[in-house]
């Protein structure tokens, strides 16, 4: 019996971690829809709006007082033909969706990366709209860069409550993450 069970238990014990392995967290709703890269004469910007940003599994941990957390890390990458692609720059911003239980306000307050006053407002879909709205963040000035590179930008958001991020919190559903990643440009305009 030790050696046939001792073979089960080993069976049992693998398959279980294959399918913890490949499980998906239950909601993946947070996806960036908007990627705007803009290249003037001036500087190199960029426009990110998250969907989903507070999903529907926040919403009882927002409402006891708990915060929920974006954290947006936007990387400029050098696009290489024959070697590895090389990161130029990475910026990462930062905010943060209170809840005040006794005024019934929300208040969204940026932690890093940008400076801007809080927003306060007793509307929710308005605090999300705030707080998954990233506009006109300056990444490098356009004299900086050389005009014939092919660049490209990559954008990673993590939605999380309390601003915990790991992968226990995933699969509980109180965190979430994804990423997108342009097309890629040239200063100089190609002819």
């Amino acid at each position: 019996m030790g050696a046939g069970f001792r073979g089960y238990s080993l069976w049992a014990t693998a398959l279980t971690v294959l399918v913890l392995a490949g499980a998906a967290p239950a909601r993946a709703d947070l996806r960036i829809s908007d990627l705007d890269i803009f290249l003037n004469d001036h500087e190199l910007t960029v426009n990110v709006s998250l969907l989903g940003a507070v999903p529907a599994a926040f919403q009882e941990g927002i409402e006891s007082g708990i915060p929920a957390h974006i954290r947006y890390t936007i990387e400029l990458w050098q696009y290489n033909r024959y070697w590895r692609d090389v990161r130029l720059l990475a910026r990462i911003v930062e905010r943060q969706l209170a809840y005040n239980v006794v005024t019934k306000e929300y208040k969204v307050t940026s932690l890093k990366g940008e400076t801007r006053a809080p927003h306060v407002t007793r509307d929710q879909r308005d605090a999300q709209r705030v707080l998954s709205e990233l506009r006109a963040l300056k990444l490098t000035p356009a004299g900086a860069m050389n005009p014939a590179d092919v660049i490209y930008v990559r954008v990673h958001a993590e939605a999380a409550l309390n601003g915990e991020n790991s992968f226990v919190t995933r699969m509980a559903g109180t965190a979430e993450e994804t990423t997108r990643q342009s097309e890629y440009r040239t200063i100089q305009r190609v002819q």
